[in-house]
């Protein structure tokens, strides 16, 4: 039986994330971190096709909360794949020069330093440096990490370049431990982040800057992210799938 991970399950691209991976026969572990609703409505959404669904409330940036996560997807069977999609903006769009050291320093806790811990827990369950039988890590970043995100976030693009090379390294680290680890990097995204920060927008105006003419759904971001989970991508690791419609 395949486990998969999703960190930030309950809403957006980590929803869409959770009920396609149910589709294609996985079970499903998620956190979230508040909205108790949305994550019930995830996990029957899970159910209803048949799959386990477990949704668990903490912190990406709190060790603990991390472990627990973990555990309760081992409870469910072998952990094969991990998702770590959780990731915050600070919802306060602008200049780098007018934003607080309190708003980068939280935006750097969740998007990094919650991606290290749940890709060390990630190992350490599935290497087989530790008994593990493999698995797949896919981290989602933004192509933001590569534009720079400039007047809103530059914060924000630098924790999801941080996240970049992170996979990077780590990919080399576990390649022979039967793990692989690559990025899915989305451009503008049809999500509730815009309206969150203040920019609802946002969508509206990406879309006449995008080639493809319109922003992504959250579906189509799923898509790219369990083909890497999966064994149609076993020779990727270390590699950055941009799904961006050409930004």
């Amino acid at each position: 039986m395949s486990v998969v991970l999703v960190t930030g399950g309950s809403r957006g691209i980590g929803a869409a994330t959770c009920v396609l991976a149910a589709e294609r026969g996985h079970d499903v572990v998620f956190g979230y971190t508040s909205d108790s609703a949305a994550a019930d409505a995830v996990t029957e959404r899970v159910r209803s096709l048949g799959r386990a669904a477990v949704a668990v409330r903490g912190d990406v940036a709190v060790e603990r909360d991390v472990e627990a996560l973990f555990d309760a997807a081992g409870e469910l069977g072998p952990l094969t794949g991990v998702v770590n999609n959780a990731g915050i903006t600070g919802n306060s769009p602008g200049r780098l020069d007018e934003q607080s050291a309190a708003t980068v320093r939280r935006v750097l806790e969740v998007n990094v330093t919650g991606v290290f811990l749940c890709c060390r827990a990630a190992v350490r369950r599935m290497s087989t440096r530790y008994g593990g039988a493999g698995g797949a890590i896919v981290n989602v970043t933004s192509t933001a990490a590569r534009l720079g995100s400039a007047g809103e976030w530059v914060h924000y693009a630098a924790s999801k370049a941080a996240v970049e090379t992170m996979s990077f390294g780590l990919a080399r680290e576990v390649a022979r431990e039967g793990v692989r680890v690559n990025v899915v990097a989305p451009g503008s995204v049809r999500t509730d982040l815009h309206a969150a920060a203040g920019m609802p927008d946002r969508p509206e105006r990406m879309a006449a800057l995008t080639p493809a003419g319109r922003v992504g759904e959250p579906g189509e971001i799923a898509e790219a992210i369990i083909w890497l989970l999966g064994a149609g991508a076993s020779y990727a690791t270390g590699s950055v799938l941009t799904v961006s419609g050409g930004l």
